[in-house]
């Protein structure tokens, strides 16, 4: 049991806080998969965030500053839900960061981890032969809105279509994409798919991270995952339901030269033993991260012609 009272009353400095903290959260076992690598990075974001202090580095003027009570009290009330909890981090601060970019996320959306971010900051070369050429970007199940935005500041000459099921989700986008003033850019839709996207709008880029976690491996996750929407989650059909809905209709809005990248993670193996006759172009990372196919408008059409 934490005894939080009498780390208020004995703990003094940010430096003092930042070890018991990291203490802690080792103790406790955390799971660090929402941006953080270990308890010393978890802890250390969190006090700074806190503190309405930088969170890319330690601030080394201030380690030996006191904390005030109040300080003392708010930080201790995030450790306490941290750990008891287990709410990830970007929940307790409302911020998280993709492709360098800081968003606002509550539990409304999923927290942005995607490899997806490595693909945007190189404008997905040599994949896409001429990146000042992309007009109309799509980016389906958009969540918090952190791929739409990334790719409107990667292709500023593009409109981006944001697009995603959850009115809710839509509602963390907008603040987003007020956040980064890209009002005229980016464009928030609600739609289930494809219901309410004409055909007639045809985009140079498709990207999807759609929900393609399967039951079993939805019970299997660390507690921290259960605090964000299942329906950002978890699909049916070993999580491919919505993956191939979205297969089934991509051709129809797409450029002759349109790519479409689409996200299913750990339900690549089972993407490959569902469709195995589709010539799946599986993506490598630098950085980290893994399951992400690309296909271009031939290949798509050519998924409707078996599968439809």
């Amino acid at each position: 049991m934490i005894d939080y009272l009498a780390a208020q009353n004995e703990l003094k400095t940010l430096r003092d806080f930042l070890r018991w903290s990291t203490s802690r959260f080792i103790e406790a076992g955390l799971f660090y998969g929402h941006g953080n690598e270990d308890a010393f990075n978890e802890a250390s974001q969190l006090i700074l965030s806190t503190l309405s202090l930088p969170v890319n580095e330690l601030p080394e003027p201030f380690l030996d500053a006191r904390l005030t009570t109040a300080e003392k009290k708010s930080f201790l009330l995030l450790v306490e839900k941290r750990i008891e909890q287990r709410i990830p981090l970007p929940y307790l601060t409302h911020e998280a960061w993709f492709a360098g970019l800081p968003f606002y996320v509550d539990e409304r959306v999923l927290i942005p981890r995607s490899p997806f971010a490595e693909l945007i900051e190189a404008e997905f070369q040599p994949w896409l032969k001429e990146p000042e050429s992309v007009t109309k970007i799509l980016d389906l199940c958009t969540g918090s809105g952190c791929i739409a935005i990334a790719l409107a500041m990667a292709f500023e000459q593009a409109e981006v279509d944001a697009v995603d099921i959850s009115h809710d989700a839509l509602a963390v986008a907008d603040i987003n994409i007020a956040k980064h003033h890209l009002q005229d850019q980016v464009r928030a839709i609600q739609s289930d798919c494809w219901d309410n996207i004409e055909p007639v709008q045809q985009y140079d880029l498709l990207i999807c991270n759609p929900p393609y976690v399967g039951a079993e491996e939805m019970a299997r996750l660390p507690s921290e995952y259960h605090h964000e929407p299942v329906s950002a989650l978890e699909a049916g059909d070993n999580g491919l339901a919505l993956v191939e809905q979205i297969l089934l209709r991509a051709a129809d809005y797409m450029t002759d030269k349109g790519l479409l990248f689409v996200e299913v993670g750990n339900s690549d193996l089972a993407v490959d033993e569902k469709w195995p006759e589709m010539p799946f172009l599986w993506l490598d990372f630098d950085q980290g991260g893994h399951g992400i196919f690309m296909l271009d408008k031939s290949q798509c059409k050519t998924f409707q012609q078996r599968y439809r």
